[in-house]
């Protein structure tokens, strides 16, 4: 983990570059990393973007102006919301372990419900009346037992967790809602009175920007970050190709614990929770079985996915390039090892027989123009589009 003083908080101007980095075209949250690990700030990334791009073969790459960021970010005060960066002290350290971490967050709430342990609860939007019961439940048991609860605010399942969460009178710990929308859009719409109560009594989260409507690709960047400020994630009521089986996925690769309520096997909702029981999940009928799996008392530490790097690169000098001759020459030689299919990074050098330096900064090029997508496990594809 790098040591504390590598973390410090944005000034105003250097929020404004992160912003509009972050929502520069084809800069995700990994290749956005890989910016700052290249040039130091994000201020020398995006001077740089423009050559980036040409050189990789696109003549323009459309970088966020100034006054659209300055927008965003007024557009946040005016609707409550703090902007808080990856490198900030506000921000999750269970999240910032992640690989794809969301550069910033806005939030609504009490930010520091962001660094206490926390458990994710997912599950069907067409929950049984049975499902929200159980929900309720054990989000309250968790809160009063010091616990955060995290969902995504949607119908059913999440929407009983945090209804349950409230509930409790603990004041040491409340619930997170992280959302698909801007910090300022609930959704779906019913929940406009619950998104106002955790608001002002926990936590509303989102990476979007304020005004953003509900659009489906958001919900899977949503779950990631569900899982990523949660020790384990709880799934209640699920079909087997559900978003809440695709969020316990992600769980399991950002090394987080599994837990799964069990139903009868004629109840196509719970056929989603057996399936994951069957593959190793934790059975749970009651907050214990969560509470003897995880060691609340310790701050979670998901070994496989620190970004130690990133956090100390945040304050260091930018890293010396290599000779631009070198990257043009492994563009081809990359793209034409690569496919559709995933393949890591360190096969690909192997593959490539080409130095890690060289593929990476070549990896960083194709990446802004759009013809690789960088994947979660250190892994890159042929663009899809």
């Amino acid at each position: 983990m790098a040591n504390v003083t590598d973390i410090r908080n944005l000034s105003e101007n250097e929020k404004i570059d992160w912003l509009r980095l972050i929502r520069s075209e084809n800069v995700g949250p990994i290749t956005f990393y890989r910016l700052l690990e290249r040039f130091g700030t994000a201020t020398e990334a995006l001077k740089f973007l423009p050559d980036i791009a040409k050189k990789a073969g696109k003549k323009q790459i459309k970088i966020c102006p100034i006054k659209d960021a300055e927008a965003e970010l007024k557009q946040a005060e005016k609707s409550g919301a703090k902007l808080v960066a990856y490198c900030e002290h506000a921000y999750s350290e269970t999240l910032r372990n992640i690989e794809d971490a969301p550069p910033i967050l806005y939030v609504i709430g009490d930010t520091s419900l962001l660094n206490k342990p926390s458990i994710g609860i997912v599950g069907a939007r067409n929950a049984s009346a049975n499902g929200c019961t159980i929900a309720r439940k054990i989000a309250y048991d968790l809160v009063e037992n010091g616990i955060i609860v995290t969902s995504g605010m949607a119908r059913g399942i999440d929407t009983a967790a945090h209804d349950g969460a409230l509930h409790s009178k603990n004041s040491n710990a409340g619930t997170i809602a992280v959302l698909g929308t801007g910090v300022e859009t609930p959704y779906p719409k019913e929940n406009a009175k619950l998104h106002a109560s955790i608001a002002q009594r926990g936590l509303v989260v989102s990476e979007f920007a304020p005004l953003t409507l509900p659009q489906p690709s958001n919900f899977p960047r949503r779950n990631r970050i569900i899982s990523g400020l949660s020790q384990g994630i709880l799934v209640v009521e699920a079909s087997t190709k559900s978003g809440s089986l695709i969020t316990a996925r992600v769980a399991l690769e950002q090394n987080r614990e599994v837990f799964a309520i069990p139903g009868s096997p004629t109840e196509s909702r719970s056929a989603g929770p057996n399936h994951l029981i069957r593959d190793g999940a934790h059975l749970v009928e009651n907050v214990n079985d969560i509470i003897n799996i995880i060691e609340f008392s310790q701050p979670y530490i998901a070994e496989k996915t620190l970004r130690e790097e990133t956090i100390t690169n945040i304050t260091k000098p930018p890293q010396p390039i290599v000779k631009e001759c070198e990257i043009d020459d492994a563009h081809t030689i990359i793209l034409d090892k690569m496919g559709k299919s995933a393949v890591s990074v360190d096969e690909l050098v192997r593959l490539c027989n080409i130095e890690s330096n060289i593929v990476s900064a070549a990896l960083l090029e194709l990446e802004i123009v759009g013809k690789i997508e960088r994947l979660v496990g250190n892994k890159v594809a042929l663009a899809s589009n």
